[in-house]
């Protein structure tokens, strides 16, 4: 019903992250997505060395921390902080038979959504423990 209908791009949206009409500044993109990964982490971390044995106060936090950080600082690059939530979606995308498919926009994919969450995971690591002494 919705052939010749639907958006490529819009399509293409569905199935993995992809930044705003204006967001086409791939060094922008890159420093925000490592920046969010890294408030992302560096709270996790610190709640997690903080909460001890309450398994169940961590598990809301993290989910608190989850929806504040996606909510504040994900809205450039669509926040996709774990490669489950982008790599594998685009990859089917990318395989399954779709008509009139936009371009993967493999140059953002592997760039922003790939490589800056593991910069900032391992910066707020390095952050977590030289700094604040936790782990």
């Amino acid at each position: 019903a919705s052939d010749g209908v639907v958006d490529p791009i819009a399509q293409r949206n569905i199935f993995s992250t992809n930044p705003t009409t204006e967001g086409t500044n791939y060094a922008r993109n890159f420093f925000c997505e490592a920046i969010c990964t890294f408030v992302f982490i560096s709270a996790i971390l610190a709640t997690a060395s903080r909460a001890g044995e309450n398994v169940l106060m961590l598990a809301i936090c993290v989910g608190l921390i989850v929806w504040a950080v996606g909510m504040g600082m994900g809205g450039i690059t669509g926040f996709a902080m774990n490669q489950a939530r982008d790599l594998g979606p685009r990859m089917a995308y990318q395989v399954l038979p779709i008509k009139n498919k936009a371009d993967n926009n493999w140059k953002y994919g592997l760039l922003v959504p790939g490589i800056a969450p593991f910069v900032g995971a391992a910066l707020a690591a390095l952050f977590v423990h030289g700094f604040l002494g936790m782990f």
